[in-house]
């Protein structure tokens, strides 16, 4: 398999980029550096160049609260860009697995939502991630993935934050408990990623790590697995106000990636004690 990973400098490109390698894959990794995922004329170059059967877009505007500032430059990155990908892939024979988001739909749900439920983004950062799924999904063959919560190595994220701030003699700390969801290990991911685009797999598929927890429940477990005694109040979302909402309820349905792939979703925790093992002193 020859895999081209867009977005490879980020989060969950590393991830992607690793596990491509550790299957044995031919792969070619490319930052933003390397290639703008916004410029066509440097993605068709990209793409034809690899050959790849196979990309896989990490590349994203993910400061979601930035987004909210900066609409336009959100805009071509998650919802134009995609749309690049996927035609380029279109004229080279290649499939495009996208990464989205939870944040497409409103959050005002209080089961798990499948993929054919109805969107309802809330944030800038929503609605251009949502544009770059409907266009990546206009050329056959494309799989948009869903996901939520992510944390690794290679980029800020909850639990490194978090981290930081418990180290000894930190002030309490006060961590929003009305927002439920999912957390993420990129890894796990990287390998949901890699098994999906082996399957051939097309349309929306959502991924996340099980069980639900909210941001309070994840860093109490963060704390707990770190051993500190840090002091973690729980707060409402109205309380830490920010520019962009978030979603209250961001619990993906997993059961037709679990069908496709033959296997259970991974716990987050285990990923989590992995990441706090490997990405630094617990």
């Amino acid at each position: 398999m020859k895999v081209l990973v867009f977005g490879a400098a980020g989060i969950v490109g590393r991830a992607t980029f690793a596990e491509a390698e550790r299957r044995g894959w031919t792969v070619t990794g490319l930052s933003r550096g390397a290639c703008d995922v916004t410029d066509a004329a440097a993605v068709a170059t990209a793409v034809a160049a690899a050959r790849p059967d196979l990309v896989i877009n990490c590349a994203a505007f993910t400061r979601v609260d930035l987004c909210e500032s900066e609409p336009e430059a959100a805009r071509l990155a998650n919802g134009v860009a995609p749309g690049l990908l996927a035609e380029a892939c279109a004229r080279s024979g290649a499939r495009l697995v996208h990464l989205s988001t939870d944040y497409v739909f409103d959050g005002t749900a209080r089961r798990p939502y499948l993929e054919d439920d109805p969107t309802g983004p809330r944030s800038v950062y929503g609605a251009t991630k949502l544009e770059g799924e409907r266009r990546a999904l206009a050329v056959d063959g494309s799989l948009v993935v869903r996901t939520s919560w992510i944390f690794g190595a290679g980029g800020p994220n909850f639990v490194d934050t978090m981290r930081a701030r418990m180290a000894p003699g930190a002030e309490p700390l006060r961590v929003v408990d009305d927002q439920t969801g999912a957390p993420t290990w990129a890894p796990f991911l990287a390998r949901a990623l890699a098994d999906l685009g082996e399957s051939g797999a097309a349309g929306i598929v959502h991924y996340q790590n099980r069980d639900t927890v909210t941001w309070y429940g994840f860093a109490r477990e963060i704390a707990r697995q770190l051993g500190t005694t840090v002091e973690i109040r729980p707060v409402t979302t109205a309380e830490v106000p920010r520019p962009a909402p978030r979603p209250a309820w961001s619990v993906l349905d997993v059961e037709r990636f679990e069908r496709l792939a033959g296997r259970r979703v991974e716990d987050w925790r285990a990923g989590l004690a992995e990441h706090l093992n490997t990405s630094g002193e617990r």
